[in-house]
């Protein structure tokens, strides 16, 4: 009854997103979310311990920037047990996606998921995000809450690809922290996330770097 609860409550809240998904796609969720929540039982991987309430706090929410994605390379900095980045992996299976965190027992969950779960478009590494290089460039370096605006730009700014950007998941919106975007760069948006079951403060700020003139699509 509880897995047929957590498909239902995936289902209303993709459409009401407005994302469509194979079923496939809704299967592999749903598998993440078991994986989640079985592992989080012995390892603490997050403070969220209902299923049903990870489908919207997690499933949900990371599927909420699903229309704001950038291009086929995308960074997930601080992804922890895989947050946002498998939900959009399995989304955009054809994109290839980068899950960065310095936590070995949630970088081991994240690559247990990802096999299990058979995503050949997703890598998980083990790092600090200041000392991970990346020759190409990113086209979307995507964090949820991981740091201040600042902050990211000081410490994921570097993996962000010539056409690329920087995006930040975040609560409510402080008017100081956005004012303290440093000068080389901008933002290029700033939008209200509408997570169905989440009732709180949603948004996403896209941040591109000052020079640039448009966004790779």
């Amino acid at each position: 009854m509880a897995d047929e609860t957590n498909a239902g409550e995936l289902r209303n809240g993709v459409e009401r997103l407005g994302i469509r998904l194979a079923e496939g796609q809704e299967k592999l969720l749903l598998a993440y979310l078991q994986l989640l929540a079985k592992w989080n039982r012995a390892y603490n991987l997050t403070a969220v311990r209902n299923p049903r309430e990870m489908v919207s706090r997690h499933l949900l929410d990371s599927l909420s920037v699903l229309p704001s994605l950038r291009g086929q390379r995308v960074a997930d900095i601080g992804s922890g047990p895989g947050l946002p980045g498998i939900p959009l992996a399995i989304a955009v299976p054809d994109s290839q996606f980068i899950l960065l965190d310095s936590n070995g027992k949630k970088t081991r969950f994240a690559d247990h998921a990802a096999g299990r779960l058979g995503l050949g478009n997703v890598t998980v590494v083990k790092s600090r995000v200041e000392d991970y290089a990346d020759e190409v460039g990113f086209d979307t370096v995507i964090s949820r809450a991981f740091a201040s605006v600042s902050d990211f730009i000081r410490l994921a700014g570097h993996l962000c690809g010539r056409s690329g950007c920087l995006m930040a998941m975040k609560g409510r919106l402080d008017p100081e922290e956005l004012a303290n975007v440093p000068s080389d760069w901008r933002i290029a948006e700033t939008r209200q996330l509408r997570v169905p079951g989440v009732d709180a403060h949603r948004h996403l700020i896209v941040l591109v770097p000052a020079t640039a003139t448009r966004l790779k699509t």
